[in-house]
């Protein structure tokens, strides 16, 4: 059974089409769903071609209650950024990356994904239907999340006959809003990941089983968990949603992605920005040991960009790390912001424009 779509009865969907900006309170977001008026849904069926997708209004979707998302958990998504720039222009921020990323991760759990044009001008036709959601400049940016999901009818274990690429946005800010720096534990319980899993991949399923380590962590103090390998329980990995850096001297090191862990497009982007400014990246296997005793420690996502980490506790072991001004995270945090938001000239190629100032 396909999907089928319900408009949503949002009272937020309320800013006339000839308004610049939706009614929303810009200084007052954090990272919750606010619902903008549009998304895009594409379908696929085995032995046929990707179905050219359409802008929807924003609503409910059903699907069998066989499908393959719900029963097997065949599914997988992105998460990248729109802004708006002081000059008027609306751009992403390396499309083409997720939609790749998107291609790994398809093949990994046997899906057929929508090749990466389709993927990028999707993107680009779904920011421009909620074009008003935009933040204003420095006010945050528009979150944009495709979704490849089974919702074809599949009793036994197998790939599913239908699959639906969906993306919906929402206007979002400062993920870890009011914090200076992350407190970090160490769970040298749970494993996020193991060799020949789906860590490397942005699977739906890699996110359920970090949420009671993350519960219990919060509910102690910690604003998020670091997990070990699972291999030898002596290496760093990832944390709950974003990789992790560590800075001794002049080396900036980040665990390597080789299966278990995410290759996250703001990390690749940022040992690009650090690398330009003298320092040495090295993606290596990084022990508990070398980040107890690291003098910086930060971590990236689309969601958080780069945020400064104050402490680690290991056990009964707690360490303070060098943040504010003069902390790296907080240069490489700006380098890669005005790129995004134009305040700089992107002579990288990363950002692309979809309204032109």
């Amino acid at each position: 059974m396909a999907p089928s779509v319900q408009p949503s009865s949002s009272p937020l969907l309320a800013s006339d089409a000839d308004e610049k900006y939706a009614d929303v309170k810009w200084d007052e977001l954090g990272f919750s769903l606010v619902p903008t008026d549009y998304m895009y849904v594409a379908k696929y069926k085995q032995g046929e071609s990707f179905a050219e997708g359409e802008i929807v209004p924003y609503g409910d979707i059903s699907m069998s209650p066989c499908a393959g998302i719900l029963n097997y958990g065949q599914g997988l998504f992105e998460g990248l950024k729109a802004y708006r720039t002081e000059d008027g222009r609306i751009t992403l921020f390396r499309p083409d990356q997720n939609a790749l990323r998107m291609q790994t991760g398809a093949d990994r759990l046997c899906m057929t994904p929508p090749s990466p044009d389709q993927f990028v001008e999707a993107v680009k036709q779904t920011v421009l239907a909620n074009n008003k959601w935009v933040p204003p400049p420095g006010k945050g940016a528009l979150y944009i999340r495709p979704l490849l999901i089974g919702t074809g009818a599949v009793l036994g274990v197998a790939s599913a006959p239908e699959y639906t690429f969906l993306i919906y946005t929402s206007p979002v800010g400062n993920y870890h809003k009011g914090s200076s720096g992350l407190n970090l534990k160490v769970d040298d319980k749970h494993r996020r990941a193991h060799s020949g899993g789906t860590g490397g991949v942005k699977s739906c399923t890699n996110y359920s089983p970090v949420v009671k380590p993350l519960l219990e962590a919060k509910s102690s103090g910690f604003s998020d968990v670091l997990f070990l390998d699972a291999a030898t329980g002596k290496n760093i990995e990832e944390v709950s949603t974003c990789n992790i850096f560590i800075l001794k001297g002049n080396i900036v090191s980040t665990p390597p992605t080789s299966g278990t862990i995410l290759p996250g497009i703001t990390r690749k982007s940022i040992s690009k920005l650090a690398s330009d400014i003298g320092y040495q990246v090295q993606e290596r296997d990084v022990s508990v040991e070398e980040l107890l005793e690291a003098e910086e420690v930060f971590c990236t996502g689309t969601a958080m960009v780069v945020k400064a980490v104050e402490t680690v506790t290991f056990h009964e072991k707690k360490v303070k790390y060098k943040t504010g001004e003069e902390a790296l995270s907080t240069k490489l945090h700006l380098m890669l912001t005005n790129i995004q938001m134009g305040v700089v000239e992107d002579n990288k190629g990363w950002m692309v424009d979809i309204i032109s100032g």
